[in-house]
């Protein structure tokens, strides 16, 4: 199924009914009286969050919703019926806002929450509503309001903990596809990933947590470079960013450290607080180096970012130096005691916000 993230739709509540205005007429009762019903009141339009969707293809098909009109009133003390209401079902994590005004209208974070975006019209009062002691035959009645009309904007955030963050050809679908059961497209040319993916990391009995990959991130996506910002938003929920840097690029001019510096820079252009996540730099691709590189490339690479951050020197293919990897990362997922295990302390160095943007 087609990855779509952004989608804008028209919804119109439905109209309210009109009331009656009718007297009622019997043999042998010659003033029966008013006996005119209300109307009733037009459909609302809800939205809800749903855990079995993930993607927000099917408003980019069908862009106008309309809820069904509440039925006119009648003689005989007949009211009208409310139409009916329209449920839309979006994937969890999605942000609804009005297009002209730019409002926040729902963040719909958890399943099953359900919010109103446009309220159905009341129904019009029959004459029933105006009879009284001094006027016992009235002979007015009211029209049904109308239904709000919206334009909205329908924004998806995907729900994740951790967060991978590089330049394409990184390894970033080669790791979610080793720590879990996403099977991302892998190839050896740059952009195989096009949408983000999701995957589920099992680190023990009842302990677990999401991974995001996104499509790798270039120098000058602030401009539009590659795929540019547009996936960047599903890195906003998440609690952790993990920095996936190439050790041994296939180009030759390549610099792993310019590199780096490059991506932080792009991140910092599109959110300053999206930058200020807690961020991990992971050097991957050691099995491309021999033994003596990998501590000369780790060890150059350390001093020329002065970084004193959390570094883990990895092998997503081999799965060499994952475990203790994914082990920091579940303590740092847990900042409360659980299962009798002490809290991870705030002022652990691994998880503080190491920026590798120093220059040499």
């Amino acid at each position: 199924m087609k990855f779509v993230d952004e989608a804008h739709i028209e919804v119109f509540a439905g109209k309210g009914g009109n009331g009656c205005m009718s007297f009622r007429r019997e043999k042998f009762i010659p003033f029966g009286g008013p006996d005119g019903g209300d109307g009733g009141r037009g459909g609302h339009i809800y939205v809800e969050a749903d855990s079995n969707l993930n993607t927000l293809i099917d408003f980019r098909y069908q862009r106008l919703y309309r809820a069904r009109n509440g039925e006119h009133g009648r003689g005989a003390d007949q009211f009208g019926a409310a139409g009916e209401d329209m449920l839309l079902r979006v994937p969890v994590g999605t942000l609804v806002r009005d297009a002209a005004t730019g409002e926040l209208l729902a963040d719909l974070a958890t399943a099953g929450q359900r919010v109103v975006l446009a309220q159905g019209g009341a129904g019009g009062l029959g004459n029933l509503r105006f009879k009284s002691s001094t006027n016992r035959a009235p002979r007015q009645s009211t029209p049904g309001q109308l239904g709000e009309q919206r334009r909205l904007q329908l924004e998806l955030k995907v729900l994740a903990d951790v967060g991978l963050l590089g330049l394409p050809n990184a390894g970033k679908s080669t790791f979610i596809a080793a720590v879990s059961n996403a099977r991302p497209k892998i190839a050896d040319y740059p952009f195989t990933t096009l949408h983000p993916q999701l995957g589920v990391v099992r680190v023990g009995p009842g302990r677990s947590f999401v991974v995001a990959d996104i499509p790798g991130l270039i120098e000058g996506a602030a401009e539009g470079a590659g795929l540019g910002h547009q996936f960047l938003r599903h890195l906003q929920r998440t609690r952790l960013l993990l920095h996936l840097v190439d050790v041994a690029p296939p180009d030759p001019e390549a610099d792993p450290v310019r590199d780096a510096r490059s991506v932080v820079a792009e991140l910092k252009k599109y959110d300053p607080e999206l930058a200020a996540k807690p961020r991990w730099l992971v050097l991957n691709k050691l099995d491309m180096l021999d033994e003596q590189q990998r501590a000369e490339r780790v060890a150059e690479i350390r001093r020329r970012l002065r970084y004193k951050g959390p570094m883990y020197a990895i092998s997503a293919l081999t799965r060499e130096g994952l475990e203790p990897l994914l082990r920091d990362i579940d303590q740092s997922l847990r900042p409360q005691v659980q299962d009798g295990e002490a809290a991870v302390d705030p002022q652990d160095p691994r998880f503080a916000v190491h920026d590798p943007l120093d220059e040499s």
